[in-house]
């Protein structure tokens, strides 16, 4: 995961959240993120890849205390400025070699930062790693069996600086690579980028009912043993 990869970025990812489209797919995706990782006031949480802190506000306001790593300074210096330091902190650190103690935080999470990483395994050892005993992980990456993944395979073989060196994964490659026995795994996203956006929200309780695995965002999950 190269630093300067998103260092150019940072106005144009929180843009595309403040689109239509994107509103409703941070909605979905926060909503499964919470869902998953269930935060409790006054523990201590690790957000791995954090950038500007878009998903991080969410699990502030759950009353945990957040420390966000990233390899980009100008994505730490937008979550600083969105988040202030009211249960935040900043680092600049690497999450194949987190520079934390073994057992420090009482969950973990990220939010699509694994797609940068060669070794999604490593990565998830070392999320693993700094969790206590009984602690619990949330990893979610772009999945490489939905629409989505097609459209972004195409932007990047035209040239685009992000998605010419993303890692798209399935279901079933987040489950391999996951240190953990007991694993649950779920996917968001289920509606187009061209749907209608009256149209969306049906689409994604259709698929959250279904179980479909075809989401664009797969989220793993387990708890330490």
């Amino acid at each position: 995961m190269q630093p300067a990869l998103f260092d150019t970025w940072t106005d144009r990812y929180d843009s595309w959240f403040a689109t239509p489209v994107g509103r409703l797919v941070k909605r979905y995706e926060t909503d499964l993120l919470l869902a998953l990782l269930d935060p409790r006031p006054g523990e201590h949480l690790l957000d791995a890849g954090c950038g500007t802190g878009i998903f991080t506000v969410d699990v502030l306001t759950k009353g945990a205390l957040v420390t966000g790593i990233d390899l980009s300074i100008p994505m730490l210096a937008g979550a600083v400025g969105r988040l202030g330091n009211g249960g935040f902190a900043a680092l600049g650190a690497d999450m194949c070699a987190l520079p934390f103690a073994d057992g420090s935080f009482d969950r973990v999470f990220s939010m699509t930062a694994i797609d940068f990483v060669a070794d999604g395994g490593k990565a998830m050892a070392e999320l693993d790693r700094v969790v206590r005993p009984g602690g619990r992980v949330v990893v979610t990456t772009l999945n490489s069996l939905g629409p989505w993944a097609e459209q972004r395979r195409r932007k990047g073989a035209a040239g685009h600086d992000l998605f010419a060196t993303i890692h798209f994964r399935s279901p079933a490659a987040m489950r391999a690579i996951a240190p953990a026995v007991r694993i649950e795994t779920a996917t968001a996203i289920h509606f187009g980028k061209n749907d209608p956006l009256e149209a969306i929200p049906e689409i994604e309780r259709r698929g959250r009912e279904q179980g479909l695995d075809t989401g664009a965002l797969v989220a793993v999950c387990w708890d330490k043993e």
